[in-house]
C-alpha cells in the first residue's frame, strides 16, 4: 500500500509539473503572439507613414513642376550682366483696381517708374523691370506695386526706389543671351537658387519615406532569417 501510494504521489507530482510547464508554455506563446501583433501593427504604421511621405513629395514635385520649374525653364533672362542706369523717371499714372470686400472693387492709381539701362556686354539700351511679375503685369514700368486706396503711400515707395536708382549707376541685371528681348530684369523670382530651395524639402521627404520603408522591410527580412536559423538549430 505504501509503495502504491508513493508511486501514485510521484505520478501526481509529475502530472502537476507537466501542467505547470504547459501553462508556462501557453503564457510564453501568448506573449510572443502579442509581441508579434504589436510589432506588425507598428510596421504597418511605419510603412503607411513612408508611403504618405512619398505620395506627398510626388504631389509637391507635380505642383512645383507646373509652376516654379516651368517658369524657370521658360524664362529667357538667364545671363547675368552689368547694367548702367541711363534714365529713371516717373512718366505716368496707371489705373488699377483693388478689392474692398466681397465682390467689391474700387479704382486707384500707381505711378509708373520707367528705367532705361545700357548693357555693359553689348552697349544695347533696354528697359529695366524689377522681376518677371512686373514684366508680365506692365513691361513699361520698372516696379508695379500692389494696388491700394492710398495713392500717396504708393507714390512714396516709388519715389524711394527712384532715388536709390539715381545713386546707383551700376547694377547687376539679367538679360536675354540672344538679345531678342528689349528688356532686362533686376532680380529673378524663378532663379536657380529659388528652384533649389523649392525642390529641397520634397526631395528630403521622398528620401525619408524611402528610408523608412526600406528599414521596415530590412527588419522583417532579418526577423525571418532569425526564425529560420532558430528552427535549424532545434
Amino acid at each position: 500500500m505504501f509503495l502504491w501510494a508513493g508511486s501514485k504521489g510521484a505520478q501526481g507530482s509529475g502530472s502537476e509539473r507537466r501542467t505547470i510547464y504547459q501553462k508556462v508554455r501557453e503564457y510564453d506563446v501568448l506573449d510572443k503572439r502579442k509581441t508579434v501583433t504589436a510589432l506588425k501593427a507598428g510596421e504597418d504604421r511605419a510603412i503607411l507613414l513612408g508611403l504618405s511621405m512619398i505620395l506627398f513629395s510626388v504631389m509637391m514635385y507635380f505642383v512645383l513642376g507646373i509652376t516654379m520649374v516651368r517658369s524657370y525653364s521658360d524664362s529667357v533672362w538667364t545671363e547675368e550682366s552689368g547694367c548702367t542706369v541711363l534714365n529713371s523717371t516717373i512718366v505716368a499714372e496707371i489705373n488699377c483696381t483693388y478689392s474692398c470686400g466681397s465682390e467689391c472693387w474700387k479704382s486707384s492709381k500707381y505711378p509708373c517708374l520707367q528705367v532705361f539701362v545700357s548693357l555693359n556686354t553689348s552697349g544695347k539700351v533696354v528697359r529695366l523691370s524689377h522681376n518677371e511679375e512686373a514684366q508680365d503685369t506692365n513691361p513699361e514700368c520698372f516696379y508695379v506695386p500692389k494696388c491700394q486706396k492710398d495713392f500717396n503711400a504708393i507714390h512714396t515707395v516709388v519715389v524711394k526706389i527712384l532715388e536709390r536708382l539715381k545713386t546707383q549707376q551700376q547694377v547687376l541685371c539679367y538679360m536675354d543671351p540672344g538679345e531678342q528681348q528689349d528688356s532686362a530684369l533686376l532680380t529673378r523670382i524663378y532663379g536657380r537658387l529659388a528652384v533649389f530651395h523649392s525642390l529641397f524639402w520634397p526631395t528630403c521627404t521622398l528620401i525619408g519615406g524611402t528610408i523608412i520603408i526600406a528599414m521596415v522591410k530590412l527588419t522583417q527580412y532579418l526577423s525571418i532569417m532569425c526564425e529560420q536559423v532558430g528552427r535549424i538549430k532545434r
